[in-house]
């Protein structure tokens, strides 16, 4: 039997998976919210008190936070941080429990800061390198799916990936009727950084207005293996392809590799209004990013008998395409206020996820990025995250202890409150005669996601991630 591979399956394989949360996936609304939504910043100041910083930002990360609050640095500032991540997910697949975890450690900040001599008020510049979000995820699972239903069929159905691994014969019709042990783990890994040239001036006393522009680079790769395996030997004695050297299937194993090189670029502009020395209130206007994708799709697979092993070929079942991602505005503000040594801050930012689109496909038809774009625009909605903080110096030491709590809700509609990112902060700091700076924060978040290995709710993981990061900042004022 001659076995030809199809162009239209890999086609039809991109469309099967772009349902699948956190696995390697044609363009789809997980590809956007990934760039769109906020990441935790390069600040451990900042990420000890819950990331409520749009009002004080009076350190060079106001690059990242509100660009108008260099106005309130009167000192040349270096500063630059390292940073650790873990993300750990448990997994509920068919009554089974599995628990994955991943970790990343980088150096996540160097920024400079210069004030300029002015008769009266202040004119600061500032350049900085920042890592903005860590895109490192895990899935792992494991379960055996009594029903008839298995993601051979689902691919049997358009596509000719089971026909090219001699699970179907040549009318495409497979004994293979589910009962299988489905089983798999994805490895995602990146991060999107930014290069950032920042500018702030009093305009009036008090009145600080800034802007920056940043130039975004950055890199993505999800790694999925997936396994159905005939562990209760329904299948022994059986011929999937109607020859006698696919007798007895005994495995089917598919990998989905997806990498991005990311570029792209935007603007911020921020407000902060100091009231006397004691409060102060910032507001800050995110413009769209515009996120540039050079996209690569690799699959590969095996079917495996009781004499016999196929393979796919992997040159074959690839893929490259661009396309943009242009992320919604982000209108924040936030205020606080400083009592007597104890700092207590605010914040809100406002994003409409609807407003997300993917633009100017390459190897991508028109109608099909329509249709994402759709997609996008019926299941996500406008969020508001917020975000609290608290900060006490001790007298006469220079020691800072810091808390904070902030919420990420879920960007799509109707998702319970469990969706939503949740986390509990915590920071220490010192600073030596308003000099050296030494900062430590610390955050944990929790939430709850879902994947579908295919169709809706058929071969589904329910999730609980756990996500830790740990800052070191430092800093020099000369």
């Amino acid at each position: 039997m001659k076995r030809l591979f199809s162009t239209y399956s890999i086609i039809v394989l991109f469309f099967l998976i772009a349902l699948i949360p956190f696995s390697a996936q044609a363009q789809n609304i997980n590809d956007a919210l990934r760039l769109s939504m906020l990441g935790l910043g390069s600040n451990a100041r900042a990420l000890g008190m819950g990331n409520s910083f749009i009002s004080l930002s009076d350190d060079a990360s106001a690059s990242f936070f509100n660009p108008a609050g260099f106005g309130l640095l009167k000192r040349l500032e270096f500063s630059g941080g390292l940073s650790y991540n873990r993300f750990g997910n448990e997994t509920q697949f068919f009554g089974e429990t599995s628990d994955y975890s991943s970790s990343k450690t980088r150096l996540d900040r160097i920024s400079f800061a210069f004030p300029f001599p002015t008769v009266r008020g202040s004119l600061v510049f500032g350049l900085s390198y920042h890592n903005t979000k860590d895109l490192t995820s895990t899935v792992d699972f494991s379960g055996f799916n009594n029903s008839n239903n298995s993601l051979i069929q689902d691919l049997n159905v358009d596509g000719t990936i089971p026909y090219d691994l001699f699970l179907t014969d040549e009318d495409y019709n497979t004994p293979i009727n589910g009962r299988l042990r489905q089983s798999g783990n994805i490895l995602a890994s990146g991060g999107i950084n930014n290069w950032t040239f920042s500018g702030a001036i009093e305009v009036y006393k008090n009145v600080y207005v800034g802007g920056n522009l940043n130039i975004i680079s950055g890199d993505f790769k999800s790694n999925n293996d997936y396994w159905e395996t005939d562990v209760q030997n329904i299948y022994q004695g059986e011929t999937a392809a109607g020859e006698p050297s696919t007798v007895d299937f005994q495995e089917f194993y598919l990998n989905r590799i997806l990498n991005w090189d990311i570029s792209g670029w935007n603007a911020k502009i921020g407000l902060l209004y100091q009231l006397q020395n004691n409060a102060r209130f910032g507001i800050t206007v995110q413009f769209p990013k515009s996120f540039s994708i050079k996209e690569k799709f690799e699959v590969d697979g095996s079917s495996t008998f009781a004499d016999r092993v196929v393979y796919l070929d992997r040159d074959q079942y690839a893929d490259k395409v661009q396309y943009d991602i242009i992320s919604p505005f982000e209108l924040g503000a936030g205020f606080s206020v400083n009592l007597m040594g104890l700092i207590v801050s605010a914040e809100g930012t406002l994003i409409d996820y609807t407003q997300i689109e993917f633009d100017d496909p390459e190897g991508l038809s028109e109608q099909y990025i329509a249709g994402i774009n759709k997609n996008i625009k019926d299941n996500l909605t406008t969020v508001l995250n917020y975000n609290l903080g608290v900060e006490y110096t001790i007298p006469n030491i220079g020691l800072r202890l810091r808390g904070g709590f902030f919420v990420q809700p879920s960007a799509y509609k109707d998702d319970p409150a469990d969706f939503d990112k949740k986390y509990l902060t915590a920071g220490i700091g010192f600073l030596t005669e308003g000099t050296i700076g030494i900062d430590l924060g610390f955050a944990h978040g929790w939430w709850k996601d879902i994947g579908d290995n295919y169709g809706s709710n058929i071969s589904r993981t329910f999730q609980d991630i756990r996500f830790n990061k740990v800052i070191l900042t430092t800093t020099y004022r000369f």
